[in-house]
């Protein structure tokens, strides 16, 4: 196509962004750690504070790695290193709400 039949575009390729020089990140898991039940200092860093796993995308893992600290966080579990739900803020109340005790009955008109 000529130019001048598409004077609308400036540029060759207008939607081209900016290159931006980024830090890339440090792996969560080192070569020298071992994945292991054992190990809490680093399976309590794949664990949200409910409790629950973090997903992959969260964990910035191989699929290979989240497989294995899957493994890892349920034999902690079954063996009681770690607990299965951490749901303290779930007993907690911050007002103590009145309750009606006995049979409920209701006001009748006249």
């Amino acid at each position: 196509m000529d130019k001048s039949k598409r004077p609308f575009l400036k540029s060759k390729r207008p939607f081209l962004k900016s290159k931006r020089s980024f830090r890339r990140r440090l792996p969560p898991i080192g070569s020298g750690d071992r994945i292991d039940y054992r190990n809490m200092s680093l399976i309590s860093r794949f664990i949200s504070e409910q409790g629950k796993i973090l997903s992959r995308r969260v964990n910035r893992l191989t699929l290979k790695q989240q497989r294995l600290i899957t493994i890892a966080i349920k034999q902690a579990r079954i063996l009681s290193l770690l607990p299965f739900v951490n749901n303290e803020k779930q007993f907690e109340r911050t007002k103590s709400t009145p309750r009606a005790t006995g049979p409920r009955t209701r006001n009748k008109k006249k």
